[in-house]
Order: C-alpha cells, then structure tokens, then sequence
C-alpha cells in the first residue's frame, strides 16, 4: 500500500486529487494540508510514502515546506503541483530533492501512474517539460560549477549513462543506445548516484545541466516554449 499526504490550498483541487486516489486499491491517502505548514506537520505525522505538494501555498510556500519535508531522516517522495509549466519555482525544487512535479490539470491515469513512479523510487521525468524547464533556467541565470566537478569520479561509462539520463532517456532506451543490457545500465546509474551523492534521477538531470556535461539549447529570441 503506498500512503499518500496531498497539500493543496485549493480545497476542490486537492478534494479531486484525493478523489482520484482513493478509488485505487493501491493507494491510500493518509492526510491533507491547506497551506505549506500543515503540510510539514501532517507528512512528520503521518509518514507518508509519497506527498503531493503545491508549489504555491499560503503560510509557508510548497518550496521551503518541500525543504523541511526532504530535510527528515527518512524522506518521502515528493512530488510538485503547479498550475504553470514555467513556474520559477519549480527547478529549485527539482534542486533540493524533489522527484518531479505535475500540471495540476494532469489527467487521472497519469497522476495515479506519477504516484506509483516515485513510490517505486523512480524520477518522474518522462514529460518533455521537465527538460525544458531546466534548460530554460539553466540559461537564464549561469550557475557556478564547483571548483572540482563531481563528475570526475565517474569512470567513462557512467559520464555516458548519465548524459543519456540528461536527455531524459529511460534505462530501456540508454541499454538500447549503449548496446548493453538494462541490468548492466540499472547497475551503472545505481553506481552514479552514489558516487554523486543523489537521490534519484531527477537530481542527476540538474546536475548534467550544472557541471556543463549537457549544454543547454537556446530558445530563439521572442520564442516561448509550446
């Protein structure tokens, strides 16, 4: 049973994602919250396995709420809820631990299936938006590269595995793209992340864009995303 917290100051939205849930036999929604403190509250109460979380909430915003969640021992997954796919906000979320976030007009099937994703302790990665948003923040504001990039304590295969993972490939099509089998990848990014310090997917994807191993494209001036 994968229990769930969803916190959303909208009641009709966060009555209609707890509606949507409930109806799976797998899941099970353990607690609601209004506004980013209740939500701290609730998921330290509760101890979810996944928390839905608001980007934008009175009280405390879903960001520093998503920090002191993520900042607990043992951590639950969490997942961002925006109304824009072009919030600021989200990219430093998908910074500090988040497993990925969802339009908040996602349809039921893929929201249930986000669920079970980063239950599973997969990153939520698949919408080409994601990729988007990260380059689109990357570029607007160049970050720093530490003195010493992380990435050098890769071997070459890994810088390989996770430049693929930057492209927003999934294991299947990096084993496809490498001639290797999916066990040998799964093995290859378990090893990565270790070395890197990361807690899943969504975090090495940031990290791709940050140390320069993936160079952002640039958007054509007065051109928006579709």
């Amino acid at each position: 049973m994968i229990r769930l917290v969803v916190a959303d100051d909208q009641e009709l939205v966060r009555d209609g994602f707890c509606a949507i849930l409930a109806r799976e036999p797998d899941l099970e929604v353990v607690g609601q919250a209004g506004d980013g403190v209740d939500a701290v509250a609730v998921t330290a109460r509760t101890r979810p396995d996944v928390v839905l979380l608001d980007i934008r909430m009175p009280v405390l915003d879903g960001l520093q709420a998503g920090r002191r969640i993520l900042a607990a021992s043992s951590p639950p997954r969490v997942l961002m809820l925006t109304t824009f796919d072009a919030d600021e906000y989200v990219y430093e979320a998908l910074r500090l631990g988040a497993s990925g976030f969802l339009l908040k007009d996602v349809r039921s099937g893929e929201l249930v299936e986000a669920v079970r994703t980063v239950a599973a302790g997969q990153a939520l990665l698949s919408p080409s938006i994601t990729r988007r948003l990260i380059e689109m923040f990357v570029l607007a504001g160049p970050i720093a590269p530490p003195p010493e990039s992380p990435v050098a304590a890769l071997t070459p295969r890994e810088r390989d595995v996770l430049l693929l993972i930057g492209e927003g490939q999934s294991n299947a099509e990096i084993a496809t793209r490498l001639y290797l089998s999916e066990a040998t990848i799964k093995t290859h990014v378990n090893r990565l992340l270790s070395k890197l310090g990361l807690r899943d997917r969504v975090q090495a994807v940031v990290l791709a864009y940050e140390t320069g191993l993936i160079t952002p494209r640039r958007q054509p001036r007065n051109s928006r995303p579709r």
